[in-house]
């Protein structure tokens, strides 16, 4: 029987519990709020929000009122589309959302075997054509759930887009460039669905967060990253309240 160090083990506890929260294990997903004094305002998306909620939390305390969520450690595009189709099954009165997504369509393959060679070498150039294949192709997805919610009404759309990842336990500064090309999409969905929504603005946090915002997993907000991400989001929300 093979003994391991206990700094290795704990390392590889870690690695492994953060391998659930980007791998969608709702066990690392705060509660979803299904009714809220505004329920109107919805949170869709991944663990940016998820995980440990405050994003959410800054949002509410500085509206002084609760904002229904349903975002999930884990979720993909796909799944964000199904999160969308809860809310309205609680709820059909939806104004506002404001939500991200796509960012774990490319990570969770990356982390376990990057398949689309997402992850950039030294030596490579630059970012692989099969991983801008996979980003276009979550552009599409983007654009069909964001006029879906168009047409079901939505009046206002604020999608936060990625900021740039530190070496950590799941992340890389090897995906900088995916996250740079995905931004670039992500951003371009949010102009051209042209079915959705009578105000869409996309957020791009990657002026803002540093590596010091970023929790030693090398993905997630930290306590000053969700705050510098509310206050992104906040400039947007708080005149549609």
């Amino acid at each position: 029987m093979r003994i391991f160090k206990s700094g290795s083990m704990v390392k590889g506890v870690a690695f492994f519990v953060l391998i659930l929260a980007a791998t969608g294990c709702s066990l690392l997903s705060v509660s979803e709020i299904r009714n809220a004094t505004r329920n109107d305002v919805v949170n869709l998306g991944d663990s940016i929000f998820a995980l440990s909620g405050k994003i959410h939390d800054n949002l509410q305390s500085w509206a002084g009122e609760t904002f229904r969520r349903y975002a999930l450690s884990g979720s993909m595009v796909s799944h964000i589309g199904d999160q969308y189709d809860k809310a309205r099954g609680d709820n059909p009165n939806i104004q506002t959302i404001f939500m991200d997504g796509g960012g774990n369509d490319i990570l969770i393959p990356a982390t376990l075997f990057d398949p689309y060679n997402c992850k950039v070498d030294w030596w490579e150039s630059g970012l692989s054509s099969s991983c801008k294949s996979l980003i276009d192709d979550i552009y599409v997805d983007t654009v069909n759930l964001l006029n879906r919610m168009g047409r079901d009404g939505v009046d206002n759309i604020i999608y936060l887009g990625y900021y740039r990842l530190k070496n950590g336990l799941i992340g890389t500064t090897r995906l900088n460039q995916a996250v740079d090309y995905g931004d670039a999409r992500l951003s371009l969905a949010v102009r051209n669905a042209t079915a959705a929504s009578n105000y869409r603005v996309f957020v791009d946090p990657r002026a803002y967060i540093t590596s010091s915002d970023i929790i030693y997993d090398g993905v997630h907000p930290g306590n000053s990253g969700s705050q510098k991400l509310a206050t992104l989001i906040w400039a947007k929300l708080q005149p549609l309240l």
